[in-house]
């Protein structure tokens, strides 16, 4: 029988792997919560072109802190299943190229937000910029298990870029969207690395099962998740959204509460895994119950004349 060959490996094209260094499925969920906060802001349609301004400049600057991270942690990168085949890890991608191109989205995305939007909101995004880029990426995620919780605070910044991309203020409700977020990304990071164990293991970085073994990790899991559910009841007991919300929190936050209780009580990494894809349908489907309570509920829950 003749043997087939196999397929060489192609490369992707240049600006293929520029892109990839974005982390274009994480920006996905940054602008995706972004947006929220700018249409919850308002009680109508917001300014289309302050929004796509607003959406563009924070999307190239998240974009721009994607690159550096994976800049700073190709080495790390090499070293994980996850996250080898980025092109800075297998080394496709120089590293002056990546900090240029990094710079060059960030600058970018800054002068937008400057130009057409408003100072507050450049401020912020910058802000948001340094501390996932450096604060958490070089500072806190290989030094300490508490980097996920502490480093948290920037990826919970969207709502509130977003917020004060249409105000210029940061409003109630998005402090309190940025406590969902902030809540969330515990258990969503922990429950990838009870499966991912190994991983960060060979890479060298204190991810909470690495230091304090699993079954401490999933009990934080569960105590995360409870708070958060707590946390997603907020707009609705401040009356700044409805019923709709209401039952998507209620029903979205009893099944995270469910899979992290199974997890703590009988761990492995399958459901580790259900749990960590889960988190990510219960903070999208949560913010789009967002959306669509901002614009039905107060027609459905007006008065008949």
């Amino acid at each position: 029988m003749a043997r087939i060959a196999a397929a060489p490996f192609v490369l992707p094209s240049k600006p293929a792997q520029f892109v990839q260094l974005t982390k274009p499925r994480v920006v996905q969920l940054v602008v995706f919560c972004a947006l929220i906060g700018m249409l919850l802001a308002q009680p109508g349609w917001p300014e289309l072109p302050r929004l796509l301004a607003a959406t563009l400049g924070i999307w190239l600057v998240a974009g721009a802190a994607g690159a550096f991270n994976c800049l700073v942690e190709r080495e790390i990168d090499r070293r994980m299943a996850r996250t080898a085949w980025r092109p800075s890890a297998r080394g496709e991608l120089a590293p002056g190229e990546t900090l240029v191109f990094a710079v060059a989205l960030c600058t970018l995305g800054c002068a937008i937000l400057l130009a057409w939007v408003n100072a507050l909101t450049a401020l912020l995004t910058l802000a948001t910029f340094v501390g996932y880029a450096i604060v958490y990426t070089v500072v806190l995620k290989p030094r300490t298990p508490q980097n996920i919780v502490i480093g948290g605070a920037a990826g919970a910044m969207p709502p509130v870029l977003g917020w004060a991309a249409m105000t210029g203020e940061i409003g109630a409700p998005a402090v309190a969207l940025f406590l969902v977020i902030f809540l969330w990304t515990p258990p969503h990071f922990w429950a990838l690395a009870l499966y991912r164990v190994e991983d960060y293991r060979r890479a060298g970085l204190p991810m909470l099962p690495v230091t304090h073994g699993s079954a401490y990790t999933r009990l934080q899991i569960l105590l995360y998740t409870i708070a958060l559910f707590a946390a997603t009841l907020l707009p609705f007991t401040s009356r700044s959204s409805g019923g709709i919300y209401l039952a998507a929190a209620v029903v979205l936050g009893a099944r995270f509460v469910v899979l992290a209780w199974r997890l703590w009580r009988e761990g492995g990494d399958a459901l580790a895994r259900q749990t960590f894809r889960f988190s990510i349908w219960h903070l999208s489907l949560l913010f789009a119950a967002l959306l669509i309570d901002h614009y039905l509920w107060p027609w459905l829950s007006s008065p008949v004349v």
